[in-house]
């Protein structure tokens, strides 16, 4: 099975007892901006996608927010093991790749 940005949308939102509503809607609060980015994050790493393509699946962002996200966690993961850890946690939810 492929992953897809439902499956990452749906596995984040999971993960941080949100709801997909949440990762897509316009809401800024710390309890959601970081999960969103996150998803966007895998979303690039995973998919195929084109920055503006996520940008729509993730409420008509612009690509540029989704080029923010995306350099945002990766220089967030450098320097942090725990937001590498929970990367990892999440994607081990992803359906396994043949």
């Amino acid at each position: 099975r492929q992953v897809t940005v439902e499956v990452i949308q749906r596995q984040t939102a999971q993960h941080f007892s949100l709801k997909i509503t949440d990762l897509k809607g316009a809401k800024r609060h710390r309890s959601v901006v970081l999960p969103r980015m996150i998803a966007v994050h895998l979303t690039r790493k995973h998919t195929q996608m084109s920055y503006p393509d996520i940008g729509r699946a993730f409420g008509g962002r612009d690509h540029s927010t989704v080029i923010h996200a995306c350099n945002a966690i990766e220089k967030r993961r450098s320097g942090d093991p725990d937001l590498s850890s929970l990367l990892d946690e999440i994607e081990r939810g992803f359906p396994q790749q043949r």
